[in-house]
């Protein structure tokens, strides 16, 4: 016979009570379901993802790739493109399967981004001691996925576009990736382990996009700036060490792009000295002006305020000494002002580049667009919170959150739905036209027509009027010819 104070001790070491724990379920249960919603958005992007064919810079890689490997691709990132290091092995690992792997690059690189943000937002649950239905952090990563990779004014170019993906999709994750270790870490060796890690994505990603290393380097030193009103004690200390090692090995690796022979080249070409002129600095914040403004009214990011939400009303708060509001303020400030900061300085960066068309190259955005949808994410955990506080019954809430999600997800399909039909569509005409130039030089060929298939804005060669040739040599060296020429209609 079990006493009642024996039977509490049980009953805390086993669980909740089982009225609680049918409650719990209740409630994991709906939104175990409301996860599928952003999954299925994803199969549907993941099977459109067959009708991706070659087109703007895969032209010149996938030739290098085929002929010379690894250590080629390598070659022409550090000595003569931009010194990516690590962009050009990422390159290499999709390149080297060909039109194979562009086509299979967008699901796995999916499957990938959301497996990174799942364990993320898993990390910096158990970090904030919040306790949630185990679909929670899957549902949080899933909408947050789906906005990210789909939400984008030009969804080819962040999500299918393999050369766009590793250079300003895939880098911000790592970043996140990165993060994860230390939020977990709790032993000593667990702690080395974390830090090994972040000093070795610091370098890594300095070597693979200038655009994220600012955004995280800002970040960590937001970080840093606030950790006395956040942390505690010895996390506090181990926290700023981890914040200082990511900045210096981000610095690091940036130095060593910055000194290659390939950067170099890159800003001669660019006409990089420009960058900090008045008209640069001034064209930049306008360029970053539009940006935002076009950003802050894509009404379908609020799904990420809304699975916050969802998120705050189903975890019962923040455990520790220091109470979640003052912790909140500091994060949100901070956080916006490393996005603003973040955000300006990569248009800086890429203004010499791209001059006004920097508002159009919507690729360049995602740099810093996964810190907006986590600050709003975070925004919404806050909203959720208080929501918790105030009402009797949360069903409701879980309710509306659910049918706002949806609404959400069915406005990314028919985004999708629409991007489908014109991807099959230049599937069809470039499959037609790949098989005859193909033949041509096979036959001896040396001179073969071809004629532009503009996707979503992807570069193809004699724009304006011709003129513009890049990269008709690469698509000649694609086929084994001497060159091509222009041509006005399919053979």
């Amino acid at each position: 016979m079990v006493h009642a104070p024996e039977k509490a001790v049980l009953d805390q070491r086993i669980g909740a009570a089982p009225e609680s724990r049918r409650t719990w379920w209740r409630t994991a249960a709906p939104l175990g379901l409301l996860a599928l919603l952003p999954l299925a958005v994803f199969a549907f992007a993941a099977w459109n993802a067959r009708l991706v064919r070659p087109g703007g810079d895969d032209w010149c890689f996938l030739p290098v790739v085929h002929d010379g490997g690894l250590p080629a691709i390598v070659e022409k990132f550090y000595l003569h493109d931009n010194g990516r290091i690590v962009n050009a092995v990422l390159v290499w690992a999709y390149a080297r399967f060909g039109e194979t792997g562009q086509q299979w690059f967008a699901p796995v690189s999916g499957v990938l981004v959301l497996a990174l943000l799942w364990a993320f937002a898993v990390a910096v649950l158990r970090a904030a001691r919040l306790r949630v239905p185990w679909c929670v952090p899957l549902l949080a990563a899933s909408m947050v996925t789906a906005l990210f990779l789909f939400g984008s004014p030009n969804t080819y170019k962040t999500f299918y576009w393999p050369a766009a993906s590793v250079s300003h999709t895939l880098p911000p994750v790592f970043a996140c990736a990165a993060a994860v270790p230390v939020l977990l870490a709790t032993s000593r060796r667990g702690k080395l382990l974390a830090l090994g890690i972040v000093v070795l994505a610091g370098v890594s990603l300095g070597l693979v996009s200038e655009e994220t290393s600012v955004v995280t380097a800002t970040v960590l030193a937001c970080a840093l700036l606030i950790s006395g009103h956040v942390f505690r004690g010895a996390r506090r200390r181990f926290l700023r060490l981890c914040c200082t090692a990511g900045i210096a090995s981000l610095v690091l690796g940036t130095l060593i792009l910055y000194t290659s022979p390939g950067a170099s080249r890159r800003r001669e070409r660019k006409h990089a000295s420009t960058m900090f002129t008045p008209d640069s600095l001034l064209g930049a914040l306008h360029g970053f002006g539009e940006i935002a403004a076009t950003v802050l009214t894509t009404w379908w990011y609020l799904g990420a305020v809304v699975v916050g939400v969802v998120v705050g009303v189903v975890s019962p708060g923040v455990t520790g000494r220091v109470a979640p509001g003052r912790k909140a303020v500091p994060v949100l400030v901070a956080g916006a002002g490393a996005l603003l900061v973040s955000g300006y300085v990569c248009t800086v960066i890429t203004y010499p580049v791209f001059k006004e068309h920097v508002v159009s190259s919507t690729r360049l955005w995602n740099d810093y667009l996964l810190l907006y949808l986590l600050l709003l994410a975070f925004a919404g955990v806050l909203v959720g919170h208080a929501v918790r506080g105030r009402v009797s019954r949360t069903a409701p809430v879980l309710a509306a959150g659910g049918v706002l999600c949806a609404v959400v997800c069915v406005a990314l399909t028919a985004s999708l739905a629409g991007l489908g039909a014109t991807l099959q569509t230049h599937a069809r005409d470039w499959d037609r036209q790949d098989r005859w130039m193909r033949g041509q030089a096979a036959a001896g060929a040396q001179v073969l027509p071809y004629k532009r298939l503009p996707q979503s804005r992807m570069t193809e060669p004699f724009r304006h009027g011709g003129k513009a040739k890049w990269p008709a040599s690469c698509i000649a060296t694609y086929y084994g010819v001497e060159h091509i020429k222009q041509a006005h209609k399919l053979p």
